[in-house]
């Protein structure tokens, strides 16, 4: 999809301009999402999905915890809120 989207947009002309180390990690970030998802079928395959389904989705608020912790994003009450109700969304999922 994403490379759907550089052509559609008529992008593709900015991959040449990509440095070695940038491709790099895109190279192993899309190693990382395909092995986390064949782990995330493997765990629904093996275990019940009402237990590992709120582990997935608990990533969402790690991810943004990371990002105020690592990247200093600013910590807005709309990102609070909704880190928030995810999370107590997902803590409900599995009672």
């Amino acid at each position: 999809m994403a490379w759907g989207m550089v052509f559609i947009t008529n992008s593709q002309k900015g991959i040449f301009e990509i440095g070695r180390r940038s491709w790099i990690f895109l190279i192993l970030s899309g190693l990382a999402t395909g092995a986390s998802w064949l782990c995330y079928y493997r765990a629904l395959q093996i275990g019940d999905v009402s237990k590992v389904v709120p582990i997935d989705k608990m990533s969402v608020v790690i991810t943004i915890l990371l990002a105020f912790i690592f990247l200093h994003e600013d910590v807005t009450v709309k990102s609070l809120l909704g880190c928030i109700l995810i999370a107590a969304g997902t803590l409900l999922m599995t009672l």
